[in-house]
């Protein structure tokens, strides 16, 4: 071999060795894992399309795990080795249990997602009619971050439960079927939109209070009646659901995008649609559960609401939910338990809190470090710490549970990168694992990265949800 060739190859394996290169995760990807990542990315738009509230998708959480032999803790009278039960919270939050082979108090491997995302909702008293525009409209408040324009001028579905006075309750999705009217929030045409627009900075291109949706524009045929859309919208309603005007003021209805979600680009590789911040999570958090058998530790898959406005109330992470989790299984395993018991399974419990990453966006790479920034198609993103500025409101996980992480992950052949949330003076965010460390346990956040976070259409990867799933699966089983 010339000596040249010879110099050339010894200096490649010492790059190989010692350099951290990211391969693109579908160049990994044979015959057999490509049907394979399209067969999950099938289940996953199912769920997806139908769990667009946090109701929805704990509803069709409960139905996959009765159909995988999952029962409730209630109708548990002990836990035991392999032992498969869920906790619902006030039917916007769940938990997970799968009772591992090792002793309740070594702790669990814990994996936490959240399934609120954002959207509109009604505000209590929300129909009107606009008398100068002859319609009869929703009145809402947007919940999350939301850019606000992104919401105009595109179809909108309504989504949502109404509890009567007499406790009788009313399910009520409007909009998805191919039949069903759908709605909108009207923009103002270019022609009009210089002086009343055109100056406004981006945030208040569309106001919070001209999210205003259009639900109707046929009066009701009463010479006797002042209002004459709105009573028509709310006789349609009453005579459809038995609705009342004043029965809305308990409801909780949220506006969402309609329709399902799609694959995108022409060789289908990603999918488009809403919630996938942080559906996804949840999603490949459940089947991960769902595909495993008896663990050595017990799997915990802990699934919250409320994370888009700080993980208050108590369905959210920042809730005592999670405590209660921990004293249910102890209580159906151990019976008795102490408060050593107690501290000892927190203590012991390693975590991943599952949540999407931003992937580089072609058309604003300026906001991205890119050396440390997702990418749509190479797996996983693990980020070690998130917050905003230098590191505020942050969890930052410590090295030895970084190098744990990256030996599973390795171990399972899972396709991973690392990422932070922007440039350091960029912005930032956070998520719930700052909540679960409170609790004095290892946590890090790790999810797919995900492009227009927070729009009513989102695009991820079809091989990051696939590389997701192994890398939370891969988890649940490690010692």
């Amino acid at each position: 071999m010339p000596l040249v060739g010879k110099m050339e190859e010894e200096k490649s394996t010492l790059e190989d060795e010692l350099t951290f290169s990211i391969p693109n995760a579908w160049e990994q990807s044979d015959e057999e894992t490509e049907s394979e990542i399209t067969e999950f990315a099938e289940k996953y738009k199912v769920f997806i399309s139908e769990s667009k509230t946090e109701r929805e998708a704990v509803d069709n959480t409960i139905d996959l795990l009765r159909e995988n032999g999952f029962v409730s803790i209630d109708e548990c009278e002990k836990l035991e080795q392999g032992d498969k039960a869920y906790i619902v919270n006030k039917n916007k939050a769940i938990a997970i249990v799968i009772i591992g082979k090792n002793n309740i108090t070594d702790g669990c491997q814990i994996l936490t997602s959240h399934i609120d995302a954002p959207r509109l909702d009604l505000k209590a008293r929300p129909v009107y009619e606009d008398k100068d525009a002859s319609l009869a409209l929703f009145n809402t408040h947007y919940y999350g971050g939301i850019k606000k324009y992104q919401w105009v001028s595109t179809p909108l579905a309504i989504h949502g439960k109404v509890v009567k006075e007499d406790g009788d309750v009313i399910d009520i999705t409007i909009g998805e079927d191919p039949n069903d009217p759908v709605f909108a929030v009207s923009d103002l045409l270019p022609h009009l939109s210089k002086k009343k627009q055109s100056e406004r900075k981006m945030k208040d291109v569309i106001k919070g209070e001209e999210l205003n949706v259009i639900i109707g524009g046929k009066p009701i045929d009463d010479d006797d009646i002042d209002e004459k859309v709105k009573i028509n919208v709310l006789k349609i309603l009453n005579d459809k659901y038995d609705i009342k005007e004043e029965d809305l003021t308990s409801a909780e209805i949220e506006i969402v995008p309609a329709g399902q979600a799609r694959d995108l680009g022409f060789d289908k590789s990603m999918v488009g649609g809403y919630g996938h911040d942080d559906r996804v999570c949840a999603f490949t958090s459940l089947m991960a559960g769902l595909n495993i058998e008896t663990p050595s530790k017990t799997s915990l898959i802990l699934v919250y609401d409320k994370e888009e406005i700080g993980s208050e109330g108590n369905t959210g992470a920042n809730s005592r939910f999670t405590e209660s989790v921990f004293q249910q299984i102890l209580a159906k395993t151990l019976g008795d338990y102490s408060m050593e018991d107690f501290r000892n399974i927190m203590e012991n419990s390693k975590g991943i809190s599952g949540d999407v990453n931003p992937g580089v966006n072609p058309s604003f790479k300026s906001v991205h470090d890119l050396r440390n920034a997702g990418k749509m198609g190479q797996g996983i993103v693990i980020t070690k710490y998130t917050g905003a500025g230098g590191k505020y409101s942050a969890n930052d996980a410590h090295a030895e549970f970084v190098a744990y992480i990256r030996l599973v992950f390795n171990e399972n052949e899972v396709c991973w990168q690392t990422a932070e949330l922007g440039k350091v003076d960029e912005g930032g965010g956070g998520t719930v694992a700052k909540f679960l460390a409170n609790l004095n346990l290892d946590i890090i956040d790790a999810g797919p990265p995900l492009l227009g976070m927070h729009s009513p259409f989102e695009i991820i990867s079809k091989v990051d949800i696939y590389h997701t799933y192994k890398a939370y699966k891969a988890f649940l089983e490690a010692e």
